[in-house]
């Protein structure tokens, strides 16, 4: 299964959790009406109510009326506490006390996460991530957000303690796997859906807590008994809220582990993580209240359900799927020594038969050359995206190696984050770079042209595959600076890419990316992709997008010209298509992306298929048409690797 056919899966799964919901809806609002039909008939005698007709017209008035009010009270909760997390990520993070890790933590266990956090999203070609640990004992951990835009990862201390660099090397591999299969946004939602489940037996333990005694006993007897019900009706709301978790999340957490070993190219990792859950006391449970909500989410169980409400599969199931040859006679034997005492040193890691620290084979990748071409197939990339493996790992090695450890700090700085990514969009001719300096002193401040000067020279000289990566790094530090300050920012990205009268394609992108990014992450579940638009029904910007790659891509307009149909043809065989080239392809791109980021999954497939065939008509890839693949590939939220197969 790759990319695009599980994001097609997470949009079922929704419209699935719909169903679920409506299902569970029905189920409550039975009960309260079975409660108050009780009540009523408890009240009022049935005889009196078999003597006048219209007794009964208002017994059947009143279930009416307490219909509507449950169903309002559950809909309007879902949709204020789906209000409360428009904040994505770090306000589900911080809903479970996660704390943020700064980016220049001395902690050599935070430092260690970093590294491998930033490995990954290179590799996957995803912005860098916000990094959250739990103050928890349990191995654990998590990924939350609307999109890759927001999205933040989030580890126990328990893991950052108990695991080698190769098991927490597979436990975020294992949650960038949901960022990149869309079951954050379906897990936000499915906590919204939950609340409205469970509010009503919130509401009945409240009142049980509160309600007092007094004069009216009968008043007083009446409350409880409500209280009572309420209660009851929201066991049946966990009921079937651990169903629903239970149903939606378990399958996706087979699919996670699979594409994480598949990454990482070494079982050891992921299912020596595993092991150590199964064997330390701790496990992967947590303490934190707010455990219930968030469980469908979590790397492990943090809670101990039964395998009806279980959101994982077990976990020896978990390890017997990643490492076939495992004896679970043996592990009951380990899991005893641990009970006594619990590894921590390497060495006993491996007398145990776990991954050694950094054991991961890679053969060192390098860097093509800055003019090279590559030969490039349209449908190993479209599998490429998304969907990153092993030799997508030791590439990001290599561009992770070739970024300077300068670099990366200054990426991670709150005072040199704006002005390095200024850099990467000065020009190499001295005098209108000149003019750019000054456009950041007016549009920012002068301190800041200064810092942009001075990194001009480090920045010119990197790979240009470098590019994207670095301004990745530099993602996170960005979208915590207050937004007035990200409007002047954004604005004098634009005009500097605009300062020589002209636009170069691969500006554009970059500037477009930047802009997507940051915007998205101020309001992330506003600018989450529907992806529900057929490719027929946007034939234009298809068109526009084909012949915009194609005149980039190639010299002589009769190669573009040919480029475009075959692009074309990929897309829509059988239907001839006039190539015309926009004057002001800035404009008409800017339409044209936004229009395909609606497209749906398998038809952003087949664009992808279609941009590759444009692109490399003339026989031959170069690495500045690949990298202009890329960010045209993500800002459609297609996240493709570094490198292309070749």
């Amino acid at each position: 299964m790759n990319f695009f056919e599980r994001q097609q899966q997470a949009r079922a799964s929704s419209r699935r959790l719909v169903f679920l919901f409506a299902l569970a809806v029905i189920g409550i609002i039975a009960a309260i009406d079975l409660a108050v039909w009780f009540a009523l008939g408890v009240s009022q005698p049935l005889h009196d109510v078999e003597r006048s007709g219209a007794a009964g017209d208002s017994r059947v008035a009143i279930l009416v009326v307490v219909s509507l009010l449950t169903l309002a009270v559950i809909g309007i909760s879902s949709l204020v506490r789906i209000a409360m997390l428009r904040g994505g990520g770090a306000e589900v993070a911080r809903s479970m006390g996660a704390t943020p890790v700064s980016p220049d933590t001395t902690d050599p266990a935070l430092r260690r996460l970093r590294n491998v956090v930033e490995e990954i999203a290179i590799a996957s070609s995803t912005p860098m991530p916000e990094i959250y640990v739990m103050e928890e004992e349990g191995i654990n951990a998590f990924a939350a957000g609307y999109s890759p835009n927001d999205a933040v990862v989030a580890v126990t201390r328990g893991a950052l303690d108990r695991l080698n660099r190769d098991e927490l090397q597979g436990v975020v591999a294992h949650e960038f796997s949901h960022i990149l299969n869309g079951d954050m946004r379906l897990n936000i939602r499915l906590m919204g859906v939950l609340f409205g489940i469970l509010v009503l037996g919130i509401i009945g333990r409240r009142i049980l807590m509160h309600v007092r005694g007094g004069r009216d006993s009968k008043g007083v007897a009446a409350v409880i008994a409500a209280g009572v019900v309420l209660m009851i009706v929201g066991y049946v709301g966990l009921f079937f809220g651990r169903l629903i978790k239970a149903g939606v999340s378990r399958s996706r957490e087979v699919l996670a582990d699979a594409s994480a070993v598949q990454f990482t190219r070494q079982t050891q990792g992921l299912a020596g993580a595993l092991k150590k859950i199964a064997g330390l006391p701790a496990g992967s449970r947590l303490d934190n209240g707010d455990t219930e909500e968030v469980s469908h989410m979590l790397f492990g169980e943090g809670l101990g359900f039964s395998s009806l409400f279980a959101t994982h599969p077990p976990i020896l199931e978990r390890i017997k799927a990643i490492d076939p040859s495992f004896d679970p006679k043996q592990f009951e034997q380990v899991k005893a020594r641990w009970a006594q005492r619990p590894p921590v040193a390497a060495e006993e890691d491996l007398a145990l038969g776990f991954a050694p620290d950094g054991s991961r084979l890679a053969t060192r990748s390098v860097l093509p050359v800055a003019h090279a071409e590559l030969d490039v197939s349209p449908q190993l990339v479209a599998a490429q995206v998304g969907s990153p493996a092993a030799d997508d790992f030791q590439r990001a090695d290599a561009i992770g190696n070739a970024l300077t450890e300068e670099l990366r700090e200054l990426a991670r700085r709150q005072d040199r984050a704006i002005p390095l990514v200024l850099a990467l969009l000065l020009d190499a001719d001295a005098s209108l770079r000149e003019r750019q300096l000054s456009e950041v002193a007016r549009s920012i401040d002068e301190s800041t042209a200064m810092a942009t000067r001075a990194l001009h020279e480090n920045v010119a000289a990197m790979h240009p595959m470098l590019r994207l990566p670095l301004a990745s790094l530099a993602f996170p530090v960005l979208r915590r600076r207050p937004r007035p300050e990200l409007a002047r920012f954004l604005q004098c990205c634009e005009r500097l890419i605009a300062a020589d009268g002209r636009v170069a394609l691969s500006e554009y992108c970059l500037g477009r990316l930047l802009r997507r990014q940051t915007v998205e992450s101020l309001d992330p579940s506003r600018y989450a992709p529907s992806g529900r638009r057929k490719l027929v029904q946007v034939r234009d910007a298809v068109a526009t997008l084909l012949a915009v790659l194609a005149e980039q891509g190639h010299n002589a307009e009769t190669d573009a010209q040919r480029a475009f149909v075959a692009g074309m043809a990929r897309v829509f065989p059988g239907v001839a298509t006039r190539y015309a080239p926009p004057p002001d392809f800035v404009a008409a791109l800017e339409q044209a992306l936004s229009v395909l980021d609606e497209v749906d999954p398998m038809g952003k497939s087949l664009l992808v298929e279609a941009m590759v065939t444009a692109i490399s008509h003339d026989g031959h890839v170069s690495v500045a048409e690949a990298e202009l693949l890329r960010t045209v590939c993500a800002v459609l939220h297609c996240p493709l690797p570094p490198m292309l197969e070749h």
